[in-house]
């Protein structure tokens, strides 16, 4: 499992921005975000900097926490 932090995450639309992201490069990644606490944890196949750049592409800060 990765974790992330991202900024700018504020809704449900933010969750389900970042599930697809991930998603389309993984899709039986499992995605579970934090709002409150500003974390992304995923399981994937993916590595951390392909996670990274799907979360960025979506316009949201991240990083590995």
């Amino acid at each position: 499992m990765q974790i992330l932090k991202v900024s700018g995450m504020s809704c449900g639309h933010c969750v389900r921005a970042i599930t697809r992201a991930v998603q389309a490069g993984d899709p039986a990644a499992e995605v579970q975000v934090d709002l409150a606490a500003g974390e992304v944890r995923v399981t994937s196949r993916l590595s951390l900097e392909q996670l990274l750049a799907a979360v960025r592409e979506e316009g949201y800060a991240a990083e590995a926490a």
